[in-house]
């Protein structure tokens, strides 16, 4: 009976890695943002970290789901 319980455990290494990219994201845009008062420069810029970020988010949740 554990032995089969332990089988349907899904592996919640996906979710670490997710988590910790959007950590890492979230500490590296925080350090540009203070570090340069008119970061980001261009509206490319803007929408590329919007983009990452919501990507990196949505992959969190993602992933959050699936393991739980």
């Amino acid at each position: 009976m554990l032995i089969a319980f332990a089988a349907e455990e899904t592996s919640k290494v996906p979710f670490y890695v997710a988590g910790g990219l959007l950590v890492a994201w979230a500490l590296l845009v925080s350090l540009f943002a203070i570090r340069q008062e008119t970061f980001p420069s261009s509206e490319g810029q803007s929408r590329g970290v919007m983009a990452i970020s919501v990507l990196l988010i949505a992959a969190a949740m993602a992933t959050a789901v699936i393991t739980a």
